[in-house]
């Protein structure tokens, strides 16, 4: 497995083009690797996430079975001029076999938090309807819904650093989110847009789980996973994700 960081050149149009749509981006993450991954489920898949850390820092990750070639991302939306190769990547695979039970590490997660409705006039058996989580509240119970399976726990905040009576117990915050409509391709219907709703989450966890928790790194949290969510990075706590 490897991580990868792309810096994103974002004075550049082709890179304002690129960002615009998750389809254009999923596109080129796909075009690093001479054979793109199976996406059968049989293994580890290319996760990426665009993060936008102000106006002068854009940064795509990638975490992948393979190793990348983002050349055609370098002259697409980077400094190709540069002495500078134009992204990094660290073989993941020692990091993520000396994860343990117990350590504990700063997080960052964009994920697409959904559930499934039922409207009254829906028939028995028919199929529901896959809806976003609109409020930081259900979103924050989305993932901590996920995270047992996911082999981690978020970890809880000392009754006296709360704020609030309620709905502050853990060490878990919204830190954005990005309703998304776009087409996969211009000839397509508006009719047949996707719309997604992007949410990032920054927090504090503890693994309990190790093999669990690898799965979850290399694999992906939740849906939309080819438009940019489901990726999770570490940092350690303290230090900025």
């Amino acid at each position: 497995m490897y991580l990868t960081l792309f810096r994103v050149n974002t004075a550049r149009s082709d890179a304002q083009r690129l960002l615009g749509s998750p389809h254009r981006v999923h596109g080129a993450v796909n075009m690093s690797f001479p054979v793109p991954p199976p996406r059968n489920g049989s293994g580890p898949r290319v996760l990426w996430r665009v993060d936008r850390n102000g106006t002068s820092e854009t940064l795509l990750y990638i975490v992948s079975p393979t190793r990348p070639d983002l050349t055609h991302l370098v002259e697409q939306a980077g400094w190709p001029a540069s002495d500078e190769p134009g992204w990094t990547t660290f073989v993941y695979e020692d990091f993520l076999a000396a994860l343990r039970p117990g350590d504990t590490w700063g997080f960052r997660l964009t994920a697409n938090p959904v559930h499934n409705i039922r409207h009254e006039y829906v028939k028995e058996g028919e199929r529901t309807k896959r809806a976003a989580h609109k409020t930081p509240r259900h979103q924050m119970a989305w993932l901590l819904k996920r995270q047992e399976s996911a082999g981690f726990e978020i970890v809880q905040r000392p009754v006296g650093r709360r704020l609030l009576p309620e709905g502050d117990e853990y060490e878990l915050i919204v830190r954005d989110q990005t309703p998304l409509q776009f087409r996969r391709s211009p000839t397509e219907l508006r009719k047949n847009d996707v719309q997604i709703t992007k949410v990032t989450f920054d927090g504090r966890l503890r693994i309990t789980e190790p093999a669990l928790f690898r799965r979850t790194l290399t694999h992906g949290l939740g849906k939309a996973k080819a438009y940019g969510c489901g990726l999770m990075t570490l940092a350690p706590v303290g230090k900025q994700t």
